[in-house]
């Protein structure tokens, strides 16, 4: 993205909530990571004029550089540097089961 383009948080966090390692986006311990717009706000996602602050809640059992790696790749090339935060990380237990579907047995 060349300066001055304006960048696309809902793009953003829905890139990355769709990563494999990533469970959800994390707005950090008191809600600093997020983007204000006119009447909503987005959690877990600060865009500045010098960077991009990204926060998200991990899937275990994904490494701190697969976790951040997923993100990077999910907001893809970008003018300023994007940083990312893990704020918790999600146990396969805090995952939704699945339920197979009877209909094809």
């Amino acid at each position: 993205m060349s300066p001055g383009v304006e960048i696309d948080a809902d793009r953003i966090a829905t890139a990355v909530q769709a990563r494999p390692h990533i469970a959800g986006l994390h707005s950090g311990r008191f809600g600093e990571i997020a983007t204000l717009l006119r009447g909503r706000r987005i959690p877990g996602v600060r865009v500045r004029d010098d960077e991009i602050t990204i926060g998200v809640t991990g899937r275990y059992p994904a490494t701190a550089v697969e976790i951040s790696d997923d993100v990077r790749g999910a907001v893809g090339p970008i003018d300023r540097p994007v940083h990312v935060r893990i704020g918790d990380i999600a146990s396969p237990a805090d995952e939704p089961e699945t339920v197979p579907d009877a209909s094809h047995s």
